[in-house]
């Protein structure tokens, strides 16, 4: 199955993350089918951007956001 989940970036103890699209078998930070988007919390107020239409099209199709990122998606406004 796809999944929409966060990919840890970043220095230890300033982490960073970026959406990205893979498959749920992949490990958190191996391989990915696409990156559409960012989010930075180490930022007041927490930075978030996403690419919509990516991100609609990629739910569209089937993939399933993780509770974290489904949070995110709806505080940018992607998703209801």
């Amino acid at each position: 199955m796809v999944k929409i989940r966060l990919r840890r970036m970043g220095a230890k103890k300033a982490p960073y993350y970026r959406i990205i699209v893979a498959d749920s078998r992949s490990p958190r930070d191996g391989r990915c089918i696409e990156e559409i988007g960012s989010y930075d919390p180490m930022t007041e107020p927490a930075t978030i951007k996403v690419d919509a239409d990516k991100a609609k099209t990629w739910i569209k199709n089937g993939a399933q956001p993780t509770d974290t990122v489904k949070v995110l998606l709806k505080k940018a406004g992607v998703i209801e």
